[in-house]
């Protein structure tokens, strides 16, 4: 069941990519028509998610005010896609972002450019516990600031980042919540502290 949530996965992706590059293939519009006609919206695949055991779609809109902004939700189903841990997890998690662009912005690219992000982010799974092997429910949130770059060409668009923030909940006992990373690193455990990283790649319309 597993390989073929992942096949489907893969093939969505390709729809995805294939359309994408179709249109950058195309004639290249000018300037003054893309000012006209700016791609204010995304549809985008967390590409690490499906190796970690998740599969997240998001959509991003673009506003057109004084300080470039976007808003961004993503809805992820965990179990679909690669048990990195073994631990058959079965779930969902949502996140929600609302980025800041600094530099790298123009009115034409809308979507294009480095961010500031806050996020909150919600997730609720259970898995096979190592200890014992039952069934256990990891139920966390966490209220991140992240830091990354979007960089956009044609109707393609590659998303990357990297924060952390503040998490609470009942964690897996790996840590690994599908959204974030509860911090076991270099010997120590801090259970309030969540690390996030990783790419989206997706179309612009």
């Amino acid at each position: 069941m597993k390989y073929i949530q992942i096949l489907i996965v893969l093939c969505l992706a390709c729809l995805v990519f294939q359309a994408g590059a179709e249109n950058i293939v195309d004639s290249k519009p000018t300037r003054e028509e893309r000012l006209a006609s700016p791609f204010n919206n995304a549809v985008k695949f967390t590409f690490l998610g499906w190796v970690t055991g998740s599969t997240k779609v998001s959509y991003e809109r673009a506003y057109g005010m004084k300080v470039p902004q976007s808003s961004e939700l993503a809805v992820g189903i965990i179990g679909a896609g690669g048990d990195k841990f073994g631990n058959d997890p079965l779930g969902v998690t949502v996140r929600y972002g609302h980025k800041f662009f600094l530099a790298g912005h123009k009115p034409e690219d809308p979507l294009n450019g480095f961010f500031l992000r806050p996020e909150l982010i919600w997730t609720r799974y259970g898995y096979n516990a190592a200890s014992t092997g039952d069934r256990a429910l990891s139920h966390m949130g966490a209220v991140l600031g992240t830091f990354g770059y979007q960089y956009t060409v044609s109707r393609f668009v590659a998303d990357a980042w990297v924060g952390a923030g503040y998490c609470l909940g009942s964690p897996a006992d790996t840590g690994y919540e599908h959204g974030f990373k509860v911090w076991d690193l270099f010997g120590t455990y801090l259970p309030h502290l969540a690390l996030s990283f990783s790419i989206r790649l997706g179309v612009l319309f």
